[in-house]
């Protein structure tokens, strides 16, 4: 990150002038007393200080727009590009910011295993930099949900909503024990085999899955989504049972919050927000405006 030789002052008269654009605004020339400003106001891409970690942060989006903040969460072995579509049409209306994880595009790697605790606490480091410690829209795909469904319960002060896209189930490890018996042979067992070195720990982030009953945020509004496309049906012998442990962890995921709902992209597999962006969108747009009021 370059830094020229100007005031903190002329920077923000600079970027205030620029307008809802921003042009020429991403956090060059701002000392340290004007890092929060730049948090508050960037637009781009660039790598922040979150904790002891770098971390990459893209955000888009007027500062200006009524609402929360939208914070979108990719999937596991994403990072914030494969969001950037979905980040756009999301800006057209509210300010969003997506980040890497630990260990995912170009943040940092993480120091060790992880647990929702510790990617939490990157998560709540994002959300006191970007959006002055005030409680965002978390937007999840994947893993991505699963994160942000673990987190809110527990930061009820940083989330004023959710949207949860085709999340990770909260019995996923229990759920493919039991429906993938050990002796399985054949593509079941390939399956079997890598998803739970996945979830134990074996992928960029080294996030350690671990199953728990789901926990409430309280009344905050929350939309699920899960996918229609039954892709996991393919899988030989267990696809249909695999099916009914994801619809029945989505239907799970409902338990998060008192004002939950349960929707079914029907033309899309697991990626939601691109087989069908305009139900994401929507969703997205739903929970910010009642989150807002």
């Amino acid at each position: 990150m370059t830094r020229k030789t100007i005031s903190t002052s002329i920077a923000i008269v600079g970027c205030v002038l620029a307008g809802v654009g921003l042009v020429g605004c991403d956090g060059s020339g701002l000392d340290e007393a004007g890092e929060e400003f730049k948090a508050e106001l960037f637009t781009g891409t660039d790598t922040f200080t979150i904790g002891d970690h770098q971390v990459n942060v893209s955000c888009s989006g007027s500062p200006t727009s009524d609402g929360p903040i939208v914070l979108l969460l990719h999937g596991g072995g994403d990072d914030l590009t494969k969001l950037a579509d979905f980040q756009k049409q999301i800006s057209k209306n509210s300010r969003v910011c997506s980040y890497d994880r630990l260990g995912a595009g170009k943040s940092d790697k993480p120091d060790g295993e992880q647990d929702y605790a510790s990617v939490g606490k990157t998560l709540t480091g994002v959300i006191d930099t970007f959006a002055n410690g005030d409680p965002v829209v978390l937007v999840g795909h994947s893993m991505g949900g699963l994160i942000a469904a673990r987190y809110a319960p527990d930061n009820k002060d940083k989330v004023a909503g959710m949207v949860l896209l085709d999340a990770t189930s909260p019995t996923a490890v229990a759920d493919l024990k039991q429906r993938i018996p050990e002796d399985a042979t054949g593509e079941a067992a390939e399956l079997r085999a890598q998803t739970l070195a996945i979830y134990g720990g074996e992928n960029p982030e080294k996030l350690v899955f671990t199953d728990g009953k789901v926990k409430s945020a309280g009344d905050i509004p929350v939309r699920v989504i899960q996918h229609g496309k039954q892709y996991l049906a393919a899988v030989p012998e267990y696809g249909p049972g695999l099916e009914d442990d994801w619809t029945a962890g989505q239907k799970d995921w409902l338990n998060v919050s008192s004002d939950s709902e349960l929707d079914t992209a029907k033309d899309s597999g697991h990626y939601i927000y691109v087989d069908e962006p305009d139900a994401a969108v929507e969703a997205v747009k739903d929970v910010a405006s009642r989150a807002a009021d």
